[in-house]
């Protein structure tokens, strides 16, 4: 990492803990005004350093592998396809897949940081799915947390010498469900319940979700694998230059 990568990374962790550590807050698709101002803020400020991180991967993937650039693209057109595709759900939120595993599991986790601030910030303009005053707190849930479970259930099946196909499609369906988690955390903490407090809002809203969740988890699932397929199938050089593929691999 260069010495301005190495500033630009600490000044963005630097803003987030200042930011974020000072707001009240507990802080998927959480839909415009629902959350508290604090919480908004804060959610956006712990966002920062991830974003940062992002920025510097995709620069780095770019200067190093100008092919990857479509998939890249690719990526970030499937997880906004697939989280476009919304159910109703707890007041003020949606149940939908949210797609960002599949770029966890090619790219890693920090990139999907930016794809997904950026994908979420095109919904919440264009399709009044989510809103602006929420985009941190959304792009934390589907755009960080997910991602990086995707990511480490990934490595961790490749560690234990899973089949390809099946880790990549536990890591999509995890990462999917762990996305839901933490929305229900972002709701329960926003809106804690009178007799419950924060961790019984959290686990009615955990409850609800899991009816359309789970499902719609296995269904991600099943989606990344079959893409995953065909990337293999017809893009076995890009794979092998970002790393998917070992070099050589049949």
């Amino acid at each position: 990492m260069s010495k301005n990568e190495k500033k630009f990374l600490s000044l963005s962790l630097m803003l987030g803990l200042v930011l974020g550590v000072t707001q009240a807050a507990g802080a998927m698709h959480i839909m415009e005004g629902y959350l508290p101002i604090g919480h908004a803020v804060a959610w956006g400020a712990i966002c920062l350093p991830f974003l940062a991180w992002g920025v510097i991967r995709i620069r780095r993937i770019a200067a190093n592998s100008r092919k990857s650039i479509l998939l890249l693209a690719m990526v970030g057109a499937f997880a906004f396809v697939l989280s476009a595709l919304k159910i109703p759900s707890v007041t003020g939120s949606s149940s939908h897949p949210t797609g960002t595993g599949l770029g966890a599991i090619l790219f890693g986790a920090p990139v999907m940081a930016v794809l997904g601030i950026i994908v979420l910030l095109f919904q919440a303009v264009l399709l009044a799915h989510g809103g602006l005053t929420t985009l941190g707190a959304n792009t934390f849930s589907m755009a960080i947390a997910g991602p990086f479970v995707s990511w480490g259930v990934y490595a961790l099946c490749r560690k234990l010498r899973i089949n390809r196909l099946v880790s990549v499609f536990l890591a999509a369906a995890l990462g999917d469900l762990f996305t839901y988690v933490v929305t229900s955390f972002q709701l329960g903490f926003a809106h804690p319940s009178v007799t419950g407090g924060v961790m019984g809002s959290v686990a009615e809203f955990m409850g609800i979700f899991a009816l359309t969740q789970i499902p719609l988890a296995v269904i991600e699932g099943i989606l990344t694998v079959v893409v995953v397929m065909g990337l293999e199938t017809y893009a076995k050089p890009e794979l092998r230059e970002i790393g998917y593929l070992a070099k050589g691999a049949a």
